[in-house]
C-alpha cells in the first residue's frame, strides 16, 4: 500500500527541487505505477501547475514536457509522421487508452524500467533529456546514470532524416513485453535498441559496418547483410530469464526482431513481393 503523509502542489521548480531532496519525498507523475508500490512517502510533489505538459514542434526539434500523457504522443501528427508510425506501434500495447491518458512521459523515462517500450523507442532517436540542475544530456547517458534527486523536465528529439521501425514480442496483449526492439537509420548512422532483456534497453550500432550502404545493395546482398547483422546483435546483447521468457528464447527473439526491423527499414522483399 502507498501511504502519503503530505501532498504539495509545487508553485515553482525550485520549490519542487528543494522538497525532493528528502529521500522519502517523491515526484508524482501519472501515479499509475507509483500507487502499486508498497512504500511510505513523506512528501508527494505535484508538478501539474508548472507548465510541463505539452508537445512543441519546430523545424529543428520536438520538445515534450515531462507531464505529457503517453496518449498525446501517439496521436500527435508531427511525431506520427516523423517516426513513420513507430511511436503509435510502441505505445498501443501499453494497457489501454485510459491508462495512457494517465501515464506520463516523465514517469516512463525517469524510471528507466527494463520493460519500458517508451525508453526503447526514444533511445533509437537523437533524444536528449533536460534536467532542472543537470541541464541537457543525451538520453543514452541519462539511462545509464544512477537515480538522483534531480527533476526531469523535458524530452528533446533532434530532428534528422530518419527511418524507424519498432517491434515487440508479448505473450498476451497489454502484458509487459518479453523483448522490445527498435531500429533506426539516419544516413549511415545505424542504431538498434533492445529492451526488456529483462534489463533496461541497450543501444547497439554497427561497429563492423555490416549494414553500410544497406539501401543501395542488391536484394540478395541486402538480405545477407541483415541476417549477418542480426546474428551479430544476438551475440552481443546480454539477456536473462524471468517469468515471461527464458534466456534462450530471448536470444532467439533478439535475432528475429532485429532481422525483421532491418528488413523493414532496408525494404528487402521476397519472390512474392512481400517483406522477407
Amino acid at each position: 500500500m502507498l501511504k502519503i503523509k503530505s501532498y504539495v502542489k509545487a508553485e515553482s521548480l525550485q520549490q519542487a527541487y528543494e522538497l525532493n531532496q528528502k529521500k522519502t519525498a517523491v515526484i508524482l507523475g501519472g501515479m499509475v505505477w507509483l500507487k502499486m508500490g508498497n512504500r511510505r512517502v513523506s512528501t508527494a510533489i505535484d508538478l501539474s501547475e508548472l507548465d510541463l505538459c505539452g508537445i512543441q514542434e519546430d523545424p529543428e526539434e520536438f520538445v515534450i514536457g515531462c507531464m505529457t500523457p503517453l496518449h498525446d504522443l501517439e496521436v500527435h501528427p508531427g511525431l506520427l509522421h516523423y517516426t513513420g508510425g513507430a511511436i503509435k506501434e510502441c505505445l498501443r500495447h501499453i494497457v489501454g487508452v485510459q491508462f495512457r491518458n494517465c501515464a506520463t512521459v516523465g514517469g516512463s523515462i525517469w524510471g528507466r524500467y527494463g520493460f519500458s517500450d517508451v525508453l526503447t523507442l526514444f533511445l533509437a532517436m537523437d533524444t536528449w533529456v533536460e534536467l532542472y540542475k543537470g541541464g541537457r544530456i543525451p538520453l543514452s547517458e541519462f539511462a545509464s546514470m544512477e537515480k538522483d534527486r534531480d527533476i526531469l523536465l523535458r524530452l528533446i528529439i533532434r530532428k534528422k532524416k530518419t527511418k524507424i521501425c519498432y517491434l515487440s514480442q508479448r505473450n498476451t496483449k497489454t502484458d509487459f513485453p518479453v523483448l522490445t526492439c527498435c531500429a533506426s537509420k539516419a544516413g549511415e548512422n545505424v542504431r538498434t535498441v533492445i529492451g526488456a532483456r529483462p534489463g533496461k534497453a541497450m543501444v547497439l550500432q554497427d561497429p563492423e559496418g555490416i549494414l553500410k550502404g544497406l539501401c543501395a545493395m542488391d536484394p540478395e546482398k541486402r538480405k545477407d547483410a541483415i541476417h549477418s547483422y542480426s546474428a551479430w546483435t544476438a551475440q552481443n546483447v546480454p539477456v536473462e530469464s524471468n517469468m515471461r521468457g527464458s534466456e534462450e528464447y530471448r536470444t532467439h527473439l533478439v535475432q528475429v526482431l532485429t532481422r525483421r526491423a532491418w528488413t523493414d527499414i532496408g525494404g528487402t522483399v521476397n519472390e512474392n513481393g512481400f517483406l522477407a
